[in-house]
């Protein structure tokens, strides 16, 4: 049985956001109204475990907006403020939990866990998912620490850094394109394979503590407005021009290749770097590292006029990055130079030395690591 220092039972807290663990058929299509309580009822609790359960809001995910993720990260704060409390489960939909979990993972500080969990499958179905991933979920909440905000699905664990949806349909929907799973888990055991590659925690934003704890109306929040614009054949400046004509106070360029677009992109990019904006380039290939390789327009030209280079980060998660900067201009980040260079740490992301701690039967990350 999986125990607390002081001999009792895990206390877990259950977050319910919505997505497809919570959707019932509505007539037309499935959409999310099931509570966080009602998803819990389906998944039976591992031994030693408690659960309570906050019904935070309950959408689709593919509508989520910043304002609900910064309200999500609030709650996990104010959360983690119990002392008592042992880890914390996020269910979310599918569709974006790879964007709320990596700027979660930002911003996380504590030693205890937090676990993305969610379903390919709707609520209630007799093949669903949910349940099962749930159990893993709460597994893992109640037995690692020092891991940062990981994603469990389909009995494998992963970080939430460079972790994507790869997956539209299947059950094993979670991966990282660019490098191995963290961990797994089955049959009562966790079992961590790698350390996490993590920058040094954000301090919780301003823009977190401002937005309604519910986020029911996120539209009434003024955010910085960051966009993605992939280029391909054909290409041209016109979405980065408009994305600056809209506001964007940072632009995300998911490049081809291992970041290369064309002469005039390039020149569209130094514009919006000399008004103020930041710029990241991400690639649409699925894996591998960005690099310096080709003029011409490539990424060679792009970092000569400002951009900064995402390494294996993808553009949702570049995104999430370049707004997490912003956001931080609160923190002394109010300078060109300075911005630029948090951002630069958060995409590059250097890993963390610190051993990562397990209990109920798994093995530790660092012991994994002593033997490979």
């Amino acid at each position: 049985m999986m125990r607390t220092n002081d001999g009792g039972p895990r206390r877990i807290v259950v977050i319910s956001t919505g997505g497809t663990i919570a959707s019932r058929w509505q007539g037309t299509g499935y959409a999310a109204d099931a509570s966080g309580s009602d998803v819990l009822a389906t998944a039976p609790l591992p031994e030693g475990v408690t659960v309570e359960v906050v019904d935070l809001f309950n959408v689709n995910s593919s509508r989520m907006t910043s304002a609900h993720q910064l309200a999500l990260l609030r709650t996990v704060h104010e959360t983690f403020a119990d002392p008592g409390v042992d880890g914390i489960v996020v269910t979310h939909g599918t569709d974006t939990l790879e964007e709320t979990a990596f700027l979660l993972d930002l911003h996380h500080s504590d030693a205890r866990p937090v676990v993305l969990t969610g379903a390919q499958r709707p609520f209630g179905t007799g093949d669903g998912d949910g349940p099962g991933n749930l159990y893993d979920a709460l597994q893992v909440a109640a037995s690692v620490r020092e891991l940062g905000v990981l994603v469990v699905f389909d009995g494998r664990v992963h970080a939430a850094r460079g972790t994507v949806k790869t997956q539209t349909l299947a059950a094993d929907a979670f991966s990282d394109p660019s490098a191995e799973r963290l961990g797994r888990v089955g049959f009562s055991r966790v079992d961590v394979e790698r350390l996490p590659e993590r920058p040094a925690p954000l301090p919780l934003p301003d823009a977190a503590l401002t937005v309604p704890p519910g986020a029911t109306d996120p539209g009434t929040t003024p955010l910085p407005r960051v966009d993605i614009v992939t280029h391909h054949a054909d290409g041209d400046p016109l979405f980065i021009r408009a994305a600056l004509a809209a506001g964007a106070r940072g632009i995300v360029l998911e490049a081809t290749g291992a970041g290369n677009a064309t002469p005039e992109i390039t020149a569209a990019v130094a514009d919006a770097v000399a008004q103020g904006v930041l710029v990241a380039v991400s690639t649409r290939v699925p894996a591998g590292p960005l690099a310096e390789i080709y003029t011409g327009g490539g990424a060679v030209d792009l970092v000569a006029a400002g951009a900064l280079l995402t390494g294996t980060l993808r553009a949702a998660q570049a995104r999430i990055a370049v707004l997490a900067a912003l956001l931080a201009e609160g923190e002394g980040a109010t300078d060109p130079a300075r911005r630029t260079a948090l951002l630069r740490r958060l995409l590059e992301g250097p890993v963390r030395a610190e051993p990562a701690l397990a209990t109920g039967g798994s093995r530790s990350a660092s012991a994994v690591a002593t033997r490979a």
